[in-house]
């Protein structure tokens, strides 16, 4: 009963992240290519835990607060129509930059380059935007990687601050091949970059985008576990930004949230991607952190 159990988990949270291309399916290809960040990056240690979930949503909801960003989603995604498509390709193009091998890596960013040289407008306070632009791209890259990094140190991680540095120049590496600047060095200066960001606003692409997150159209079997890691994420936005998104933190989220993520980090483990990244790089490590492949 028990392992049927388990089992249910990992299949209803891998199957949010099945509606795209599996990443890393061909990685032993390229045997000994430690990628972009390689196997003794702080990078492998906080994408690889499942931290990351709720890192990804307080991203989608911090990426919204820029007005001329969230007119690029609204006006040129299918993220309403196909939002776990939407989901799995951003785990895509993650997975592959942080644990790919660079032809994985480029393979990736090629991809998300290629998909934002259409994504052109004007937002609603009438200012052009391309998805192009190293501005508007730092915004998306910045808000991804301090996302990562707070709901990993929130969420049980214990990052030293000269780790959470080293994680944040790890992470400019991607944004470099992205076209993204600025791509501040350390934790402070990300964090002050962010909360401090002179064009963030409200908008109606933002009342839009955060009033899907908080209902979207995902499966009953899902959206209890989901509404949890939504709420948690909300905890760890700073105050700055939860008064442009509107946004109130729910009592008693931060421990619901941190007890879904032990629960997860138990049954799930750490990340395949991680293990099939250190088998590509001949390094040993613990099966125990990974969980078995027949699961």
């Amino acid at each position: 009963m028990l392992h049927w159990a388990k089992t249910r988990v990992i299949n209803s949270v891998s199957g949010m992240f099945a509606h795209a291309e599996m990443p890393l399916k061909n990685t032993g290809d390229f045997p000994g290519d430690p990628g972009l960040c390689g196997p003794d990056s702080i990078s492998w240690q906080v994408i690889g835990d499942v931290s990351v979930f709720v890192g990804g949503i307080r991203a989608l909801l911090i990426q919204a607060a820029h007005p001329e960003v969230v007119a690029g989603v609204d006006e040129h995604s299918r993220y309403r129509d196909d939002p776990l498509g939407r989901l799995s390709r951003t785990s895509f193009y993650v997975t592959s930059a942080t644990f790919g091998a660079m032809p994985e890596v480029k393979e990736a960013l090629d991809l998300v380059n290629s998909a934002h040289q259409g994504v052109m407008g004007t937002s609603h306070r009438g200012k052009s935007y391309s998805a192009s632009t190293p501005e508007l791209a730092a915004w998306v890259h910045n808000s991804l990687t301090d996302s990562f990094l707070e709901a990993y140190q929130c969420l049980g991680g214990r990052l030293s601050t000269h780790h959470a540095d080293q994680f944040v120049v790890e992470q400019t590496r991607v944004g470099e091949m992205l076209g993204a600047s600025p791509l501040p060095t350390t934790a402070g200066e990300l964090r002050e970059w962010i909360t401090g960001h002179p064009s963030l606003a409200p908008s109606p692409g933002m009342r839009a985008a955060v009033k899907f997150l908080q209902n979207p159209p995902i499966p009953a079997a899902q959206k209890a576990g989901y509404q949890i890691l939504m709420n948690g994420a909300i905890t760890t936005i700073p105050r700055e930004l939860t008064s442009v998104l509107g946004l109130t933190p729910t009592p008693g989220a931060r421990v619901s949230s941190t007890a879904v993520v032990l629960g997860l980090r138990r049954i799930m483990k750490n990340s395949p991607a991680w293990q099939a990244a250190l088998e590509r790089c001949n390094v040993p490590y613990d099966p125990r952190l990974f969980r078995d492949k027949r699961s």
